[in-house]
């Protein structure tokens, strides 16, 4: 009799082991369903949002001076701006580009603005053939307006704005990141050699500017021109054998020394880069 009790609550223990093993099987199996197909998108792009990007620090080339100290070839640092991919919403993203386009305005920096509808949204900048195939490439009808077609990109794009032309200039950037494409490892170029003005208002108001990278680019000055050129020398981008012979010290798009002290001295004047992860 005993031993017929032992072996019932031995028997019993074990289903309500197999039962919680089934249990944690089915919770386990539910979560793992819910990760990787209900929010299985969402999560991987918060993961590529959040990966580290890796930029390279440009370094500058040295400075060419006479026995005087006179300065005859220098560095000159110029600030790029590029845009990277967030988390943001379409709202966000429309009010960042707007902010940014009215900065460009006030110290008048170029763009990207080849969307093909004027700015006044009364014509198209394209004709002909390129126009169909342009309007076909969007599904759009031949005998459209301009302005129905910038109207078909602000319900595109989902822009709230005060006019039609203040719309037309969040489209401007909008368009260039859907023909070009960008993520948050690959950025979209937005401006080159912007004023130290636009440098400064975007750091002082970095959440205002979402996705927005300053870098800083270098480029050789000659302080007294043709000045004894043939002494100086000049710098030209490196050949492919030249970078192919030193993979490890250049870049495929670095200048490098091609005549006189430029070329002589080119171990001593040239930087070394260094990177930035961020």
């Amino acid at each position: 009799m005993k031993k017929r009790i032992k072996k019932e609550h031995t028997n019993f223990r074990f289903n309500i082991t197999i039962i919680l093993v089934y249990i944690i099987g089915i919770i386990l199996i539910s979560r793992l369903f819910e990760l990787q197909i209900v929010k299985g998108a969402e999560y991987r792009e918060t993961s590529n949002t959040r990966l580290s990007r890796e930029s390279v620090l440009e370094a500058s080339r040295g400075d060419i001076v006479d026995r005087s100290g006179n300065v005859l070839a220098t560095t000159k640092s110029s600030f790029d701006l590029e845009l990277y991919k967030t988390k943001s919403d379409d709202k966000t993203l429309n009010q960042c580009i707007l902010n940014l386009i009215e900065l460009f305005e006030a110290y008048d920096v170029n763009y990207p603005n080849d969307f093909p509808v004027n700015n006044e949204c009364t014509e198209f900048t394209i004709e002909g053939e390129n126009l169909t195939t342009w309007l076909k490439r969007y599904k759009l009808e031949e005998n459209t307006t301009p302005e129905e077609a910038v109207q078909y990109f602000i319900r595109y794009y989902e822009i709230e704005a005060t006019s039609i032309q203040e719309a037309r200039k969040i489209i401007s950037i909008r368009y260039e990141i859907t023909t070009e494409g960008y993520s948050s490892t690959k950025s979209l170029g937005l401006a080159e050699d912007v004023p130290r003005e636009v440098v400064a208002q975007i750091s002082e108001r970095n959440s205002d500017f979402p996705g927005v990278t300053i870098t800083t680019r270098s480029s050789r000055q000659y302080n007294y021109d043709n000045l004894a050129s043939h002494i100086i020398g000049y710098i030209g981008k490196i050949s492919e054998t030249e970078y192919n012979e030193a993979r490890d010290i250049y870049n495929n798009d670095d200048y490098v020394g091609r005549t006189g002290i430029e070329s002589l001295f080119e171990d001593y004047l040239r930087g070394k880069k260094r990177k930035r992860r961020n």
